[in-house]
């Protein structure tokens, strides 16, 4: 394995930086491409079709260009549609991203248990799974909250989010039959630990929250063990959208270490 071979990040926007932060504890020297999808956001409004389509076709073209060690999917809505895809076609190591349904479990004393995801997250099978296996004895509430994903980029811009957009998400999960016992919430996308403080002001301070990207960089961590890191260039990030907005969003990158972003 050549020392410079970057791990590839992949999600439709920042969210994945959530998951990047967690790496860079466990694997400060590895080299990384942050690839963010944003002419193709959000993910989580468009049919299973369409993603599955759409994050091939990307990361086909990532890891020609690129040659990965390996590529993470940070993303849950593209994980849970598209992760199988993927691996089929691709001869990289591919980690996914699940909502972190089983430590919420293992953490509720209540019993009852928010789920806070995109539209397509939601309502996949994959996630039905995990609810059986893991918390068949809970009660899970899902609510698709697909507005905290544009709040989440906003907030990396610098720009102000209303205050109203946390109260419905926290309105969604309270207002269905049992969400007053809710005490743990899993943040099924990696844009949602971003505003993981407007959350717990919306819900409480008595409500934890769960996601997997302390998990998923385990796991990387787990998939590269024994390999050697080495940097020939700094890490950087690459978007599919509008350069303004990449504009906007570099000094966030740079407090995760990227040092710049182009289009790609």
């Amino acid at each position: 394995m050549d020392s410079f071979a970057p791990i590839l990040l992949f999600d439709s926007g920042v969210g994945g930086l959530t998951v990047l932060a967690e790496l860079r504890k466990l694997l400060p020297d590895a080299p990384v491409i942050y690839a963010a999808d944003t002419a193709g956001l959000p993910y989580g409004e468009k049919t299973e079709a369409e993603i599955a389509a759409r994050v091939a076709g990307l990361l086909g073209r990532l890891a020609e260009r690129y040659r990965p060690r390996l590529i993470t999917i940070a993303c849950n809505t593209a994980s849970t549609i598209a992760l199988g895809m993927v691996r089929d076609v691709l001869e990289v190591p591919i980690v996914g991203t699940v909502p972190a349904i089983k430590p919420a479990a293992a953490l509720t004393r209540t019993g009852t248990i928010g789920l806070l995801g995109t539209a397509a997250t939601i309502r996949q099978r994959y996630v039905d799974q995990l609810e059986a296996e893991f918390a068949a004895d809970k009660r899970l509430i899902r609510h698709a909250a697909p507005e905290l994903v544009q709040a989440a980029e906003a907030k990396l811009r610098g720009e102000w989010v209303d205050p109203a957009v946390f109260a419905a998400a926290a309105d969604g999960l309270r207002a269905q039959p049992g969400g007053d016992g809710i005490d743990t919430v899993v943040l099924a996308c990696t844009h949602f630990p971003l505003v993981e403080q407007e959350l717990s002001k919306a819900l409480g301070a008595q409500v934890r929250f769960v996601d997997g990207a302390a998990g998923i960089a385990r796991r990387i961590a787990f998939l590269t063990a024994g390999q050697a890191f080495s940097r020939r260039i700094p890490d950087f990030a690459l978007f599919t959208g509008d350069p303004d907005q990449i504009r906007k969003v570099l000094p966030a990158l740079r407090s995760y270490g990227l040092d710049g972003a182009e289009p790609f």
